[in-house]
């Protein structure tokens, strides 16, 4: 069966705005959709919201910031553990991120998108975790860009990050 979309992820971590628009290129990128819960970095202030949004512009890719709801640290008291860590399987079944995937979904089948997040390892990133799992569950198709230009997919990226063991999706 193949895949209903396939959508693309990377993280920007701290590298320049020109390395990671090449990579979105290399991929013919059309969208790039931020999943960031705080859209601003100290460390990379290229990638902070608005300078990202107009840096967009001039690239002619469309820029959507989805992190309010597709974030990967829930304002929502009741999708976090006693610890206090965000419980990604409470925050899947919230009418609001429903709502933000099938809106991500639906750009995706009229543009070649990328999720965008900060940490560059897709394996420790919530883009994987959260997103990325809904996506496959859902029967989409998910890729993760790294800076190397490899390419893992949601699969690749859960068995590195497992050592091997299979785990729910």
């Amino acid at each position: 069966m193949s895949a209903l979309s396939t959508i693309w992820t990377v993280g920007h971590s701290s590298v320049e705005l020109d390395d990671l628009f090449r990579l979105l290129r290399r991929h013919d990128i059309e969208m790039l959709v931020d999943v960031r819960s705080t859209p601003y970095s100290r460390y990379a202030p290229q990638a902070n919201r608005e300078v990202l949004e107009r840096a967009c512009a001039d690239q002619g890719l469309a820029y959507r910031y989805r992190g309010e709801h597709l974030g990967g640290r829930p304002a929502d008291p009741a999708c976090r553990d006693a610890k206090g860590n965000p419980d990604y399987e409470a925050v899947r079944q919230t009418p609001a991120f429903s709502a933000a995937l099938a809106a991500l979904v639906a750009d995706a089948y009229s543009n070649r998108l990328c999720l965008l997040c900060a940490e560059e390892d897709p394996a420790r990133c919530h883009r994987t975790l959260l997103v990325g799992k809904a996506l496959t569950r859902t029967g989409h198709e998910v890729l993760h860009l790294r800076h190397d230009g490899s390419v893992e997919t949601q699969a690749e990226v859960e068995r590195r990050r497992t050592g091997g063991q299979l785990t729910p999706s």
